[in-house]
């Protein structure tokens, strides 16, 4: 319902026009929830074939058959690309909770989370009971304690807080039975790998999903495996449950892994923990800031705040865990040293110097940087 404004009331006119709209928006989402029928028989088909969620070469005639309909049309080929790609996510979102990409004959297993009322504990619930399985949890305050779910479970999944997962892991690992898979999900590998190998006889992997609890959806989200000492037959159901949950699996080793950390999460933590720091000690107006932002500003300041709205605990175990971090910290603070000291002496040939060494260490990344920050930055900007 309108509410003009007295002092400007909305010309007769354009009220008409925007009912016409209004009629046009209501079509196009009949249409979507008709394509949304049409999606639950392709995932039907899909599951009966074993035919796979994503097909690229579908997706990529698909973006260009409709970018080509805009363009005739007076569209932005690029507009309509960005729309339909979100059709194409949602599209392989549902799929995948339909369980297009399972089998129909599934070997239903005992999968015990300890630590399972979690944020990641719960999350990991929803999924594997979503697909059919039995889910026994241990948490504080359940019935089951975390002997209980390792002695019943196939598969044990320790999804406690970094600091004591050590202790989980010697606590429960002669309970496991032999033919079990035991599983960790800390943003650290090797330490928490080489415990369950030493505490245990059974296959494990060490898994660390590279997303929150949070998440709207595993759909193209990332999850990182470690398959340290497992048969063939754990790590291909493991793969292929993630896989038809849409998720991207990353087969590493825990050196690896840790390594990639340190840069992923351990540097950017902490850059983005120096920017809140400063801005909270500068007692920075934000909302006056605000009245001047440029979309990167914008940006950083969504994410520092994002970041510190979080658990305190979680971060400091991210960055205090991974054998990375010292290393990580002095290249940063060296960083930050040699930026200052240009800066402040107004030495513009070696701050430009510098620019272009690192323009180069990016290569044609850089490239790639360009159109995708651009795509976000509008986005944020058409929210604003």
């Amino acid at each position: 319902m309108e509410h003009p404004n007295q002092d400007n009331p909305v010309p007769p006119d354009l009220l008409n026009l925007r009912a016409k709209i209004d009629e046009v928006d209501h079509q196009i989402l009949d249409l979507l929830v008709k394509r949304n029928e049409i999606i639950k028989e392709v995932a039907s088909v899909k599951q009966q074939t074993g035919f796979g969620i994503r097909d690229f070469t579908r997706e990529r005639e698909l973006l260009e058959n409709r970018g080509e309909i805009a363009e005739t049309g007076g569209l932005r080929r690029e507009v309509i690309e960005s729309l339909f790609r979100v059709i194409l996510w949602a599209s392989r979102d549902k799929q995948a909770s339909l369980n297009a990409a399972m089998p129909t004959d599934v070997d239903v297993k005992t999968i015990g989370i300890i630590g399972g009322l979690g944020g990641i504990g719960s999350l990991l619930t929803s999924m594997f009971e979503e697909v059919g399985h039995t889910v026994l949890i241990a948490d504080l305050g359940t019935e089951l304690s975390n002997v209980d779910v390792a002695e019943q479970s196939d598969v044990v999944v320790i999804a406690v807080p970094i600091e004591v997962t050590i202790d989980v892991i010697h606590e429960i690992g002669e309970h496991i039975r032999d033919d079990a898979l035991l599983l960790d999900v800390t943003s650290t590998k090797t330490s928490p790998v080489e415990a369950m190998c030493a505490q245990s006889s059974c296959s494990v992997v060490g898994t660390h999903p590279l997303f929150g609890p949070s998440v709207h959806s595993l759909q193209g989200q990332r999850i990182a495996l470690v398959p340290e000492r497992v048969t063939d037959e754990w790590l291909s159901w493991l793969e292929q449950l993630l896989s038809a949950r849409g998720l991207s699996v990353i087969l590493t080793t825990s050196k690896e892994h840790d390594e990639a950390m340190g840069i992923v999460q351990v540097l950017t933590h902490q850059a983005t923990e120096i920017l809140g720091r400063t801005i909270q000690r500068l007692d920075v107006d934000i909302p006056k800031t605000l009245a001047f932002t440029s979309p990167i500003y914008l940006i950083d300041l969504l994410m520092a705040a994002r970041h510190f709205a979080q658990s305190s605990n979680l971060y400091a175990s991210i960055q205090m865990s991974n054998p990375e971090t010292s290393r990580v910290l002095d290249a940063l603070r060296s960083s930050g040293e040699e930026l200052r000291t240009i800066v402040e002496s107004n030495d513009r040939d070696a701050f430009n110097t510098m620019f272009e060494e690192v323009h180069q260490y990016f290569g044609t990344f850089s490239e790639q940087a360009l159109e995708q920050s651009s795509f976000l930055i509008d986005r944020l900007v058409e929210r604003g």
